[in-house]
């Protein structure tokens, strides 16, 4: 039986444009990939453009010829596509148009182009009351970090290489990325008084061959910073490979940065070595800052960027908000919880309670209104200029909460879900008011942007607000 012929999977699974990108991203012509996967040229020309949907042995022999992981492909059958238009037409400016959320879904499924057109637009043409971070640089660095699921695989591969050849040198990889900058690259670094730099925290002295620390950064974070300058310089092709796509000059810097520091975590915390603690602890986040000598907030980032192929991770999200709630870091290869840029996270969260209990680990099982659950941590860490309150006497100590989780269907991996029953009572949270559609919510300050309003003066419902859907 060909593949052509075999029966599709119980759920149909349209994953055309996947399927397209990871042929465009390999460079190969439809002619070669039909010939790799024993299919027709016409056939591979329908899966692509979703007039069929792939079947199980289309996927398993595309999984095994290209060594993919096919979660990444079953789980791109559009719900999160779909999620992110929902998410668009919950836009105060777009209050009026009724698109029911199952016709938007449907159209992440069947015309993904167009669902992915309109969340980049989206992406770049923020509210009049959101801040700017969904727009520019930043949003364009962004939408570099998802479109690479924030796995860079050359840079990664290169960053473990230098990992292992500052190895060499010694067990302390702070101390060795010090010393590769002295000896190969005649940069000294220096720790410099708080009131001789009061403004920053690293700075290159090229005059002085100096690579300068604040002394208000702690032992992991000069690390960090150190590792970054090194990133910079003998990974700099690699870095600037990865940001290629980018056209915008400011943001091209932008994604420099960021880089930079995706290459510093990449050294300190070397892909196959990280991977193995990770698998070796459950993920015990706090054994692994011990084991890497890192801060809380370098290893949560580390844990979003285990996409290797054939070597995954547990999927993790990772977020961070002030008090306010204003979101200042997020990243988000998988599902997550996560809600449109600007508009602010959920109250019933424990991210958000973090701040109570400061250092305090803080567990919870969250549950979405599409029944997508979560297993989360979240704890209270302090800026990077001020990690463990050193600065002047009277100066301003801000502080954040870091919130990291995955679906709860991979959390039977983590060691912190023992005792707990994850197909048991959830929590149940919404992606910010303004796009939660739970009537019967206690804690909603404002109503669906979507939503029609009714009021009547006979009647007080559990919130302020009634709304219908229809």
């Amino acid at each position: 039986m060909t593949l052509e012929a075999a029966e599709p999977i119980a759920r149909k699974l349209f994953a055309g444009a996947r399927v397209r990108a990871l042929r465009t991203a390999r460079g190969l012509t439809q002619t070669r990939m039909a010939s790799d996967l024993g299919v027709s040229v016409s056939y591979l020309n329908l899966i692509e453009r979703d007039q069929r949907p792939l079947s199980a042995a289309f996927l398993l022999k595309l999984a095994g010829t290209y060594e993919l992981d096919l979660r990444s492909l079953a789980e791109g059958d559009g719900s999160a596509l779909g999620d992110e238009l929902v998410k668009i037409f919950t836009d105060p400016r777009l209050i009026g148009i009724d698109v029911p959320r199952a016709d938007l879904r449907e159209l992440a499924v069947r015309q993904p182009g167009i669902a992915q057109a309109l969340v980049r637009l989206a992406a770049g043409a923020p509210a009049a009351a959101e801040t700017g971070i969904t727009s520019g640089p930043i949003a364009q660095v962004r939408g570099l970090l998802e479109q690479h699921g924030n796995h860079f695989a050359a840079l990664d591969m290169a960053a473990e290489a230098l990992a292992d050849e500052l190895r060499l040198s010694g067990g302390d990889l702070n101390a060795a990325v010090v010393e590769r900058l002295r000896a190969r690259h005649s940069l000294g670094v220096r720790v410099m008084p708080v009131e001789v730099m009061p403004d920053m925290l690293r700075r290159l002295d090229l005059h002085a061959r100096q690579l300068q620390l604040s002394e208000s950064l702690d032992a992991a974070s000069r690390g960090f910073a150190a590792a970054i300058q090194l990133a910079l310089i003998e990974l700099k092709a690699e870095i600037a490979e990865a940001a290629a796509a980018i056209i915008d000059p400011l943001a091209r810097r932008a994604a420099v940065v960021a880089l930079a520091k995706y290459a510093a975590g990449a050294v300190l915390m070397p892909y196959g070595r990280f991977l193995a603690a990770c698998e070796a602890t459950g993920y015990d986040v706090e054994l692994l800052q011990a084991r890497f000598g890192r801060g809380l907030e370098q290893i949560a980032h580390r844990l979003t960027t285990l996409g290797r192929a054939g070597a995954r991770g547990v999927p993790f999200f990772l977020v961070r908000i002030d008090r306010a709630g204003t979101i200042s870091k997020r990243f988000a290869p998988g599902p997550s919880p996560l809600p449109k840029p600007g508009m602010g996270s959920c109250a019933l969260w424990n991210l958000h309670a973090a701040f109570a209990s400061p250092g305090q680990m803080q567990r919870q099982l969250i549950e979405l209104e599409d029944g997508h659950r979560f297993l989360t941590l979240a704890r209270t860490v302090r800026s990077v200029a001020v990690p463990w309150g050193a600065g002047p006497w009277g100066s301003e100590r801000p502080n954040f909460a870091i919130g990291i989780g995955t679906q709860a269907r991979h959390a039977a991996a983590l060691v912190w879900s023992s005792g707990l029953d994850l197909g048991g009572a959830a929590v149940p949270i919404g992606p910010g008011c303004a796009a939660c559609h739970r009537a019967d919510c206690r804690q909603r300050g404002l109503p669906p942007a979507a939503a029609h309003l009714a009021f009547d003066e006979r009647v007080r419902g559990l919130t302020p607000f009634r709304f219908t859907e229809d």
